[in-house]
């Protein structure tokens, strides 16, 4: 058997970042969509050379594959989830300029490839995975082809095994849930004072500046998975958050707080001896922070650690110590 010209290859390879966008997004977890890619070459490079060429457009064949591996993924996933120690928060991802993570080996790119950095933008923010994770496998998947990645609903049709017309009202169910949500659309460097005041609060356990800064009914819910300790339920109201920060504060000593893009959005990282241990991402709407979401889950946290370090930016780590993480 013949193997494929170079040109060949660099294309189909080259499709797998677009694939990993789109996988991330549909599966809200970095290492599932690692795994649907290569899913989805292994069953690309297991056809004959004859089958392959006989496919018009592989890109469109690896997006189908990739999709409706994805689809079986969510289908599974919401079983496993429901016996999840907790809450599950989707898994958070760094800036780009702040990326590690990468798994080598069977065609996956090596640690810090370019290929395996998933676009930042409002569709990975934190607010619109949570909302995704709400929809149905079949409604996400609609969704997510069509309204962020601009698929006709015939091809969206032949992912999903419905008809095109189902399609278009399985987007639709997902787009009034994205609405209905009312995902916040502020600038993102608006908000970056506000958790650097966020920060500067809890480090000196000032309480006040933390009820401030919180709206009254913000929500903070905590992703540990079971692997380690944190509050188990959604803390409901800013005064009680605050009241919560302060009270974990001297439970975890020895902990930096830096500023750091988490989701296309400005977020905090606190680390311990160089290590990160917990990520927070930050709702923010009329210049308040109305929600929290801290992922503890070491297994979330790979992206951003390599040998123990958090990446940084080339200035270095922004920020001071830090007397509590959630």
């Amino acid at each position: 058997m013949s193997t494929p010209s170079e040109p060949d290859l660099s294309a189909i390879v080259g499709e797998r970042r677009r694939l990993i966008n789109l996988a991330y997004r549909l599966l809200g977890s970095l290492a599932e969509a690692e795994d649907a890619v290569q899913e989805t070459y292994t069953r690309w490079y297991a056809m004959s050379r004859q089958q392959q060429e006989a496919i018009a457009s592989p890109g469109a064949w690896l997006t189908t594959v990739a999709g409706r591996v994805c689809l079986d993924v969510l289908g599974s996933a919401r079983a496993r989830r429901e016996r999840y120690v907790g809450t599950w928060i989707p898994e958070p991802l760094p800036d780009r300029a702040e990326w590690i993570s990468g798994r080598a080996g069977d065609g996956r790119a090596e640690p810090g490839d370019p290929a395996d950095r998933i676009t930042l933008d409002e569709s990975v923010n934190m607010a619109f995975l949570v909302v995704l994770e709400a929809m149905t496998p079949a409604e996400r998947v609609a969704f997510v082809l069509h309204d962020v990645f601009r698929y006709p609903f015939a091809e969206i049709a032949d992912i999903v095994g419905r008809t095109p017309a189902a399609c278009r009202q399985l987007a639709s169910s997902g787009r009034r849930r994205i609405r209905a949500a009312r995902i916040p659309t502020a600038p993102a460097a608006g908000q970056a004072g506000l958790v650097r005041h966020f920060k500067e609060a809890w480090e000196s356990r000032n309480i006040e500046a933390l009820v401030g800064l919180l709206d009254p009914d913000a929500t903070m819910t905590a992703d540990g998975g079971g692997l380690v300790g944190t509050v188990l339920r959604p803390v409901e109201g800013g005064k009680s958050i605050a009241q919560y920060l302060i009270h974990i504060a001297d439970k975890a000593p020895g902990l930096e707080l830096l500023e750091h893009t988490v989701n296309g959005r400005p977020g905090l990282v606190a680390r311990r001896a160089g290590v990160p241990v917990t990520v927070a991402a930050f709702d923010i709407t009329d210049g308040r922070i109305v929600r929290i979401w801290a992922v503890r889950n070491p297994e979330k946290l790979r992206a951003w650690i390599e040998d123990g370090q958090i990446a940084v930016r080339d200035g270095g780590p922004v920020g001071g110590p830090c007397r509590g993480t959630p």
